[in-house]
């Protein structure tokens, strides 16, 4: 079996094999077997997933509370309050945490193992690829009886990675860092780099509901994402919530 290569069914001399689909290894083959375990992300990944949710997770909200303003938190004069100053600041700080660690996970899909680049490209040219897509759809619709076994992310999941993390991060990265650089001015390192884009758009108006509708789009896949996570984990009978803490996806049948 090839590396990182998707084989579309079994096979008279490979059935066993064949029974784990997806981007599995010959070494990877070796170490599955009942309750025996895949070691698949390595901490980089691991410490890269729970920064980026945490991060996420904080320019969520602070995001929706610039949209929507909240009410005065005290009475007095407005020089006495700093509230939505310190939302503001809170959402810039989790933005540039956030690009930092885009960076650093990039890097790791060049350093790291095989599994570190599945959400940076889709073998759009393998056949077997949107067949087993197709499988994995039928699955999370109930149609399917039986899951694929997958070492890393099955076909269905690494299409929504590269859609709504690698190309929906670098989507609200740029229009952040854009309408960051209206505020820092004309001549600044942000201006410099991302200003191009407000002069495209035209006015920031737009800017900020493109970026703002992005938000709503990564809730829709936070919520997708936190569901299959754990419904895989369950009906699937392979760990994946736990693979993100320890590294290792555990399979837990003889299928």
């Amino acid at each position: 079996m090839r590396d990182a290569t998707y084989t579309p069914g079994p096979t008279e001399d490979e059935p066993d094999k064949a029974k784990l689909t997806g981007d599995i290894t010959e070494s990877d083959f070796k170490h599955v077997s009942r309750n025996t375990s895949v070691y698949v992300y390595e901490a980089p990944v691991r410490l890269w997933h729970w920064t980026n949710a945490a991060m996420i997770l904080i320019l969520i909200v602070t995001g929706y509370f610039i949209g929507s303003p909240p009410p005065t938190m005290q009475i007095g004069e407005a020089y006495q309050q700093f509230v939505f100053g310190y939302i503001r600041f809170a959402h810039f700080a989790a933005a540039m945490v956030l690009t930092v660690g885009f960076f650093g996970r990039i890097y790791w899909a060049f350093a790291g193992n095989h599994h570190a680049r599945q959400m940076f490209y889709i073998p759009f040219l393998q056949s077997a690829f949107w067949e087993e897509l197709l499988y994995e759809f039928r699955w999370y619709l109930f149609l399917e009886k039986k899951p694929r076994k997958y070492v890393g992310h099955n076909p269905l999941a690494q299409l929504a990675m590269f859609f709504f993390m690698t190309v929906g991060l670098t989507f609200m990265l740029v229009t952040g860092w854009a309408l960051y650089a209206q505020g820092a001015g004309e001549g600044s390192i942000p201006d410099d780099l991302f200003g191009w884009l407000l002069a495209w758009v035209g006015n920031s108006q737009i800017l900020h509901t493109l970026h703002h509708l992005g938000m709503w789009a990564i809730i829709i896949f936070m919520i997708i994402h936190i569901y299959a996570a754990i419904r895989e984990d369950i009906m699937s009978r392979q760990s994946m919530v736990s693979t993100m803490i320890s590294g290792h996806r555990t399979f837990r049948d003889d299928d």
